[in-house]
């Protein structure tokens, strides 16, 4: 007899696959029995709104705590997500307990780039594998390594122990453990440098190396922090720098180069007074960077911040493997989250985006509702790390934990992203300024125009179907994404959703990480015409703070 039981965590071991390999999946049960019994595990695999393969396993409850294992071989198709539904039943076919994840299979980390982080590098830390199990968790498959190095100019010592700029001990063996541990899991480790920060002790060792301002003083981060070099591709500075990442990269296992910068001064003088922008320089800076990671690691990747969208137009297209944004003002809105990432795409030609847009976890509503939005454009977010933290700040180290509550939420909306990845962000390019004026719900504001206080349309186009993302922004209180929301959006049942196409529509399918399952429900649906337009309408039953809906047309 079975008093009770249920799946207490579902793991994968790892964070992505790639074309041939295998799934190797861990569910973690608690249960009562009053003895043994025999029971039924189904994992049904699906991709969006179709089943495409299951597995079954029959095995004996014992009670208490038990980790079950299955294997699946996906098929080799990339970039591809899928969802994983279990049911655990008895002999007789009695459903005993519910459970779900999603993985996916890319070629490269960086199809879906779901960046975390990390920044404790302190001596004898021994949680290693640990921490990247709770990564793997919500499928990040890339870290960066902050703050990780000896000094800006100088990454690699002979120190062990060795304190950092800022007076942190650090540990080189630290660090190479957690590069091992991240590739057990196939998490690509990416270490953090700032493209043109020196300290000041080389600084006045190389004075002529230095960004000066108009009036023949260097510039400076801090009085006595940091001093910014040339970052010209033929200075004396890029040269050491370079040679800085050689060794970098003939010395550790990094997978590549994260270049840092600090978004201004957008324009400088060399030691002789020429004046000139840093735009330009910077491009082939990354790009001077990506040819030498390559012939380190063919595979090796190279990601530049973009602080505050600057300089996007001449980065975007520069080679680095996907654009990252750090976010500031004036981009407060949840808008702004939405048009950083849409316009990045179109100047990257359907390159991925990364925001860092940092939300302290106690505001959970704000956490939610921004990833909302970035997952729905097609964008990712760097926010988690380390073991349970989110940024919250700019300077890492100040990472804060999230609440259980949070972080069971979190796990449910990376679920949802990867299990539906493929109409959310591959293979698809925004249409909001003309698909979100086809759509109109009954009774319920949805004009382009307002930044909240309205029910948000998001729409995507990808080949055959298209996206209606419904993000709920009725009754909030600051259309801000770092205003505190004191209260959830107001919950909307049973909308009547009018959607206008001249195209045939196979089916409609409806999806929403706030749902108790991820699964996709298809939707009834009626084809109409006036004298204006033609349309399909269907009911959506449920919007708290997001619906994805994918419309599909025949042929």
């Amino acid at each position: 007899m079975i008093r009770s039981m249920e799946i207490t965590d579902v793991c994968l071991d790892k964070a992505f696959y790639r074309p041939g390999e295998t799934v190797r999946l861990s569910l973690r049960l608690h249960s009562e029995v009053v003895q043994p019994a025999l029971v039924r595990l189904t994992a049904t695999i699906t991709h969006l709104a179709d089943a495409v393969g299951a597995v079954e396993k029959t095995f004996t409850l014992t009670g208490a705590e038990q980790t079950v294992e299955m294997l699946y071989r996906p098929p080799p198709d990339a970039p591809r997500g899928y969802g994983i539904d279990l049911c655990i039943q008895t002999d007789s076919g009695t459903p005993l307990a519910r459970g779900s994840t999603a993985f996916d299979v890319l070629q490269h980390w960086t199809q879906a780039p779901r960046y975390g982080f990390l920044t404790d590098f302190f001596p004898r830390r021994s949680d290693a594998p640990q921490t990247m199990d709770i990564l793997t968790s919500y499928h990040i498959n890339g870290l960066q390594f902050y703050d990780w190095m000896y000094r800006h100019e100088q990454f690699l010592t002979d120190q062990e122990p060795y304190l950092d700029p800022l007076g942190r001990r650090l540990s080189r063996v630290t660090v190479k453990n957690l590069i091992a541990a991240a590739h057990e899991r196939s998490i690509a480790a990416m270490p953090y440098t700032a493209i043109y920060a020196a300290s000041v002790p080389f600084y006045e060792e190389h004075p002529d190396w230095a960004l000066y301002q108009a009036n023949g003083q260097p510039y400076l981060l801090g009085e006595t922090f940091l001093v910014y070099m040339d970052p010209r591709p033929d200075s004396p500075w890029v040269n050491h720098l370079l040679e800085q990442f050689d060794q970098v990269l003939r010395q550790t296992d990094f997978d590549g180069i994260h270049l840092d910068q600090y978004g201004d001064p957008k324009q400088g003088y060399d030691s002789q007074g020429q004046r000139f922008d840093l735009a330009g320089p910077l491009a082939a800076t990354i790009n001077a960077t990506k040819e030498l990671v390559r012939s380190h690691r063919p595979e090796g990747a190279v990601v530049f911040n973009a602080v505050n969208n600057w300089p996007i137009e001449a980065v975007a297209l520069a080679r680095q493997d996907f654009i990252y944004i750090e976010v500031w003002s004036p981009h407060t809105l949840y808008r702004d989250l939405w048009k950083l990432i849409v316009k990045a795409q179109e100047l990257g030609r359907g390159k991925p985006v990364v925001l860092a847009a940092y939300i302290e976890p106690t505001r959970h509503r704000n956490v939610r509702l921004a990833d909302a939005v970035i997952f729905a454009s097609g964008g990712y977010h760097i926010e988690l790390g380390e073991q349970g933290g989110m940024l919250g700040d700019p300077y890492f180290p100040k990472y804060q934990k999230m609440s259980d509550d949070l972080a069971a939420l979190m796990r449910r909306y990376y679920d949802f992203a990867v299990r539906y990845e493929n109409v959310l962000a591959l293979g698809t390019r925004d249409s909001t300024g003309e698909g979100a004026s086809r759509v109109t719900i009954e009774g319920v504001n949805t004009d382009p125009k307002r930044v909240y206080k309205k029910v948000w349309v998001i729409t995507c186009q990808g080949e055959g179907f298209e996206t209606v993302s419904l993000i709920n922004l009725l009754d909030i209180t600051s259309p801000e994404w770092n205003g505190l929301l004191l209260a959830d959006p107001t919950p909307l049942d049973d909308l009547r959703v009018r959607y206008q196409t001249e195209r045939r529509v196979e089916r409609v399918w409806l999806a929403s990480p706030d749902f108790a399952s991820p699964q996709a429900i298809l939707l009834d649906f009626n084809t109409s015409q006036n004298d204006q337009e033609r349309y399909i309408e269907f009911t959506v039953p449920r919007l708290e703070y997001w619906d994805l809906v994918v419309i599909e047309f025949s042929g």
